[in-house]
């Protein structure tokens, strides 16, 4: 079978991620995968170097001065647009709706609903749902919310985790690579995905304060961050509540990739508390390497993690929670957390797109209604 996977950007966020793996997965059962993807400033590769068994395709994308953040979306569909090869045949999947909008009516993986303000990118962010040919989400949950909205309902595959990636951080090979984070920063609560909104980095940096007071020795560490939008005021926000509660948390900004598995696994807990998700990768892998969750209490990861994370639904419960974490007495076992990453591979989230794919060229799409797949998981 001929793919095309199509993504925004060579970062690291959750959708770049599972691109990458689920397209590795495809190509190791044998299909033609081709990745194409935005090169901001200047990028020519991704942040991570691909299996060569997939072809990636990366059109640049150079920056604007002044640009706002509707304009610049608005150009990176066109831009594109302009460069994919719509002729090449095959399944075409895009993984986010400025990849959606830009090669027609392909099939599209809902990770989330954004929430966007200004009325043509609202235009942008729902045709990208209601115009591809068919839908995936990556949890029930998201796919419940594409329901409500807008009438079609996603096929739902899991993302699949690199288990064996972060559980190798914890062995005796990477004590060196542990024990550099642990004197560089000492113990500390990690935070990924950079300071923005949606990752609640204001909450989660009023829950610190709480727990510094019982955990003084323990740091508040932030690593990654690259995201199309402008964040600026929301950074604002962050810097002068932390200034004003006397904290200075250590923001690393991108971390390289080959570093990110030993940065979670020495971590004594991962604060998780987006305000909104549609799987919680970056969770997913923290248990993998046995490092404490604690996550908002939302539906959607209720349904994923189950009773592998310890749940916090405002400021107070997350310093509790992050307490317990620090002082070992994290009401989650280890093993349970290990267990549930390791049941969620690339390579069945592969099988079940495969499967998915099959069915919708069959049937021309999905026709706004869930596809029956033989294996559910």
């Amino acid at each position: 079978m001929r793919i095309s996977q199509v993504t925004y950007s060579t970062k690291p966020r959750g959708g770049v991620v599972h691109t990458l793996a689920l397209s590795e997965a495809l190509a190791a059962r044998g299909h033609d995968v081709t990745v194409w993807t935005l090169g901001r400033g200047g990028d020519d590769a991704f942040f991570r170097p691909v299996d060569p068994a997939v072809t990636v395709r990366v059109v640049p994308f150079e920056p604007r001065e002044g640009e706002d953040v509707g304009a610049r979306i608005e150009r990176s569909i066109a831009v594109m647009r302009d460069a994919f090869d719509a002729d090449a045949g095959g399944i075409v999947h895009a993984q986010d709706c400025i990849s959606a909008n830009a090669v027609g009516r392909g099939i599209r993986t809902i990770h989330h609903l954004d929430a966007f303000t200004t009325p043509r990118l609202i235009e942008c962010h729902d045709r990208a749902i209601v115009e591809p040919v068919a839908r995936l989400a990556v949890s029930h949950a998201v796919a419940a919310e594409v329901a409500a909205a807008f009438g079609v309902r996603p096929t739902v595959i899991p993302n699949g985790v690199d288990a064996a990636r972060f559980a190798a951080a914890t062995g005796p090979d990477a004590a060196a690579a542990r024990a550099g984070w642990r004197d560089r920063f000492g113990r500390y609560v990690l935070a990924l995905g950079g300071i923005e909104p949606r990752k609640g980095s204001i909450d989660l940096l009023e829950a610190y304060a709480m727990l510094r007071h019982r955990h003084p020795d323990v740091a508040l560490v932030f690593g990654g961050g690259e995201t199309l939008f402008d964040y600026r005021d929301y950074r604002a926000a962050f810097d002068a509540r932390a200034a004003a509660l006397g904290i200075t948390p250590i923001v690393l900004g991108p971390v390289p990739h080959d570093d990110v598995p030993s940065l979670v696994a020495a971590a004594d807990a991962l604060g998780f508390v987006s305000t909104k998700e549609g799987f919680g990768l970056a969770a997913m892998e923290a248990l993998a390497a046995g490092t404490p969750v604690v996550a908002r209490d939302l539906p959607v990861l209720r349904e994923v993690f189950g009773p592998a994370v310890a749940y916090a639904g405002d400021v107070p419960a997350i310093a509790d929670a992050l307490a317990a974490a620090v002082s070992a007495q994290h009401p989650v076992p280890a093993d349970r957390g290990r267990a549930l990453a390791s049941s969620y591979t690339w390579d069945a989230a592969a099988a079940r797109h495969e499967r998915f794919y099959e069915i919708v060229q069959e049937r021309g799409g999905d026709g706004g209604a869930p596809v029956v797949l033989d294996d559910p998981r």
